[in-house]
């Protein structure tokens, strides 16, 4: 029997034209980024060793202008309540540059290369892993050092700004243990933003801006940028290698890579994967 007009489903009809701007405003899954997401570590693990050096080399030296242009801000504006918040954007400037170049992040591969991982749990992926890791954190830390060098240097910038740079080292540096709990904070939002990005399209930079923002202005240390702020420190003798290492390094590489890995790449790993259908044989 036909079924009465009344109790059919409203119904509007669309031309293709309107159906196309349906599909384009809906919003993509956890599946679609994850997928994403999965594919562009992929092509990093693929990437020569030589490859990811010259692109952490390259993320190294852009994150030091979070610290120089946080400190230039900071140096400009008189001592008041919204001075921080203000100079907060000023770190945001070495991630927008980074992310948006393409170049190697230590953090961002907490999230990246972890999720073909996820996916092919063998002993040949995690050591391709531990490889793009290992040359990334180095060649970054290099980076980082380098720009510290130069900007230690008491020729090119004056007292004031010297004094500057200094106490931002110095606020960089905590007791172990909160230093770790900010790191993870810091990693987890890193990571985030990451997974944010394929959906965020033409709000990539507010989105890399709003995330990292609220790092500089909650004080979650961030190795890579954390480090150009210490490796000053180390560089104009007010602390010494080995605090840099105990002080600084060790808790906050902790810190990231929990907050990266575990509250990020395997949550969304998990939801994006929950359900779906086993692979075809």
């Amino acid at each position: 029997m036909p079924s009465h007009p009344e109790n059919q489903p409203n119904t509007v009809k669309l031309d293709r034209a309107d159906l196309k701007k349906t599909r384009e405003r809906v919003t993509i899954s956890a599946g679609v980024v994850h997928e994403v997401i999965r594919e562009e570590g992929e092509q990093e693990l693929q990437r020569s060793t030589e490859a990811l050096a010259w692109s952490g080399l390259a993320a190294g030296l852009s994150m030091g202008f979070s610290m120089l242009a946080q400190g230039i801000i900071l140096n400009g504006l008189a001592p008041s309540p919204s001075r921080k918040l203000i100079a907060g954007f000023g770190y945001t400037l070495g991630f927008v540059i980074v992310i948006l170049g393409r170049q190697q992040l230590f953090t961002e591969n907490t999230l990246t290369p972890i999720l073909p991982l996820m996916q092919e749990m063998t002993w040949r992926k995690f050591a391709r892993v531990m490889k793009l890791w290992a040359t990334v954190l180095a060649t970054n830390l290099i980076g980082t050092l380098l720009f510290a060098w130069a900007i230690a240097d008491t020729s090119l910038f004056g007292a004031g700004m010297q004094h500057t740079l200094t106490d931002l080292g110095r606020h960089a540096i905590r007791p172990f243990a909160p230093m770790v709990l900010g790191a993870v904070f810091a990693g987890w939002l890193v990571a985030l933003m990451v997974w944010l990005l394929p959906a965020a399209e033409t709000a990539r930079v507010i989105i890399i801006m709003l995330l990292t923002y609220v790092i500089s202005i909650a004080g979650f240390p961030h190795l890579i940028a954390g480090s150009v702020e210490v490796f000053y420190l180390v560089l104009r003798g007010v602390i010494s290698w080995q605090e840099y290492f105990t002080r600084f390094m060790i808790p906050t590489f902790i810190g990231n890579v929990s907050g990266g890995v575990i509250l990020v790449a395997a949550l969304n790993h998990a939801q994006a994967t929950a359900g779906a259908p086993p692979p075809e044989a």
